[in-house]
């Protein structure tokens, strides 16, 4: 028999708060966190809006942030919510606890982007009248502008290194950012290590932020973020027929999983079971998903499988939902694929409409969101869904929430190169 694995402690840093309480508050209410960016002047770009992280500060979390003095906000958040999933777990400071059996997997992306360093290197070793770079001066003002600390804090394990140090983690460690799927696939890759023995807890979920020029740059060229201009509120439409792209976000959500016997010995609060999760790849193009939805279909499959439920046992699905025309139409088709006739009857929002994309982030904070709509029986609402598209048809909880208990909720998440992952959670009696 494989190992229960459950969930003890969750942790939130989000556009619309900064505990699980507060987030699930905000969305329940409909409150968008998306304004025009702040971060720097991104005027010039066709989209310029994000779901931005407001009045953070570290040391509100940790008694020493001193570590993380170089760090930016992919690892910055990530200590925070971690932090909150510890403490909310009693794991924090328990010293019964076996470290050596207690690991990490995170989703988080890319961390310190010295964009100014690059720049003034670039524009300092600029010949106009060669239109070439002098190496020579490159290297001198490179030497001369990065710094070492934030080189480092650019690399994608920084994140989990910290938080291994920090709170004293010696067990499994691992990072992933397979771009939109990071959180997600961190959450059922920790789930599998519980399962077959490997760790008895795991630190999981993601943390990112791509929120800087390089990232809103890259996501210009791409035509993948919205260019509305109007009410920054009313950006995010996902499956209403004028979405246009997303808009970009940033954040944290860390779970604390248990195995169920390890958590029951101790007295641990229970607040869901990990019970299925799905992970495929639709091997198609790098940007679009599969116009059959052949890898979101079979991962939804999987994951009902693994948890050994039918397609009518599902009382909620928090949609991948990020309102690009091409995603929500292709997740509208593969829901329909995978649960038959039971889709139209199976309420699923995205919570995107008001926290964004928080690209590795999203699969963290989305479960999070799932499991508290289980655990409360409220639904949270795909707000600005004010015009039907005839092909997104489903039940999207439009504008707002709904009060229904439900037993098992899945969470999706499929993300840039194809790859797309599903969990399932189920309350627990």
């Amino acid at each position: 028999m494989r190992r229960r694995v459950v969930i003890t402690g969750m942790g939130v840093i989000s556009p619309v708060g900064h505990s699980v309480e507060m987030l699930f508050r905000n969305v329940v209410q409909g409150i968008s966190g998306v304004g025009v960016i702040t971060a720097f002047d991104a005027r010039t770009f066709p989209a310029s809006l994000a779901a931005e992280v407001k009045g953070f500060d570290l040391s509100h979390f940790l008694s020493d942030p001193s570590p993380w003095k170089d760090a930016r906000a992919n690892a910055l958040f990530a200590a925070a919510a971690s932090q909150q999933a510890l403490v909310d777990a009693g794991v924090f400071d328990n010293h019964q606890l076996d470290r050596t059996r207690f690991g990490i997997y995170l989703g988080t992306g890319e961390g310190v982007q010295d964009a100014e360093a690059l720049i003034g290197s670039l524009g300092a070793s600029y010949r106009p009248e060669t239109r070439k770079l002098d190496e020579g001066v490159f290297c001198r003002e490179g030497l001369r502008r990065y710094h070492p600390g934030r080189e480092y804090e650019q690399e994608l394990h920084t994140s989990p290194a910290h938080l291994a140090n920090y709170f004293g983690l010696e067990g499994p460690h691992f990072n992933n950012l397979t771009s939109c799927a990071g959180g997600t696939q961190a959450i059922g890759e920790a789930c599998e290590l519980i399962r077959h023995g490997d760790a008895d807890l795991m630190l999981t979920g993601g943390s990112h932020s791509m929120i800087h020029l390089c990232g809103l740059t890259g996501f210009n060229l791409l035509s993948a973020v919205t260019p509305f201009r109007g009410p920054p509120t009313k950006a995010s439409r996902p499956f209403d027929r004028t979405r246009d792209g997303f808009v970009i976000g940033e954040g944290a959500g860390v779970l604390v999983l248990e195995e169920f016997e390890h958590a029951r010995r101790r007295g641990a609060k229970i607040y869901a079971e990990v019970t299925g999760y799905g992970v495929t790849a639709d091997a198609y193009r790098a940007t679009d998903p599969h116009p059959e939805g052949r890898g979101a279909i079979a991962c939804m499959k999987q994951a009902l499988r693994d948890a050994r439920l039918n397609p009518a046992d599902i009382g909620y699905i928090n949609a991948h939902g990020t309102g690009t025309v091409l995603n929500d139409r292709t997740e509208t088709l593969a829901v329909k694929a995978a649960f038959g006739a039971e889709a139209y009857d199976i309420p699923m929002s995205s919570t995107k409409s008001m926290i964004g994309h928080l690209i590795g982030a999203a699969g963290g904070v989305e479960l999070i969101v799932t499991v508290e709509a289980i655990r409360r029986g409220v639904l949270p609402p795909t707000i600005n869904l004010d015009h039907p598209d005839p092909d997104c048809d489903l039940d999207y909880i439009p504008h707002t929430a709904r009060e229904k208990h439900v037993k098992h909720a899945m969470s999706n998440s499929f993300g840039f190169g194809g790859q797309n992952a599903t969990v399932i959670v189920s309350g627990v009696a």
